[in-house]
C-alpha cells in the first residue's frame, strides 16, 4: 500500500511563536499562511504542519498521490482503494471518502492509541 507523502499535523496554540521556534530547528515554510492559520514547514524531506484552531489533537497525515515536495506521482494508490483495503483489514473508517467519486478525498482512521491519521489525496 502506497500511502504517498507523510507529515505531522500538529494543533498549536500560537502560530507565530510554533512558526519561529521550527525555523530555529532548521525548517522553513513551504506552503500555507498566516492569514489561514496554518503553515505547511519543511526541513530537507520531512514535513510538519502546524495548525492554528483547527482541531484539537496531533494527526498523522498520508498524501496518496505526493511526493514530499507536494508533486503528483505517476503512480500511486487511490484513496478509495487503500479505503477499501483497510476496511477489508476490518479498521473503521471516519469521515469516509466516497468510493464512487474521482480526484481529491480523504478519510481517517484511528490507531489502537487514540492517534488519528489522516489519508488525504489532493489529486
Amino acid at each position: 500500500m502506497k500511502l504517498g507523502a507523510f507529515s505531522v499535523s500538529l494543533s498549536v496554540k500560537d502560530l507565530q511563536v510554533s512558526k519561529a521556534f521550527y525555523e530555529k530547528l532548521g525548517f522553513v515554510v513551504f506552503a500555507g499562511n498566516m492569514e489561514s492559520h496554518y503553515l505547511i514547514m519543511k526541513n530537507e524531506t520531512t514535513l510538519i504542519g502546524l495548525f492554528q484552531g483547527m482541531f484539537d489533537n496531533n494527526i498523522l497525515t498520508f498524501n496518496p498521490g505526493w511526493n514530499e515536495e507536494a508533486h503528483e506521482l505517476e503512480e500511486y494508490d487511490d484513496v478509495r482503494w487503500i479505503q477499501k483495503q483497510l476496511k477489508k483489514e476490518g479498521l473503521e473508517i471516519l469521515n469516509e471518502a466516497d468510493e464512487n467519486s474521482t480526484g481529491p478525498a480523504s478519510f481517517v482512521v484511528v490507531d489502537p492509541d487514540g492517534n488519528a491519521i489522516l489519508i488525504d489525496q489532493h489529486v
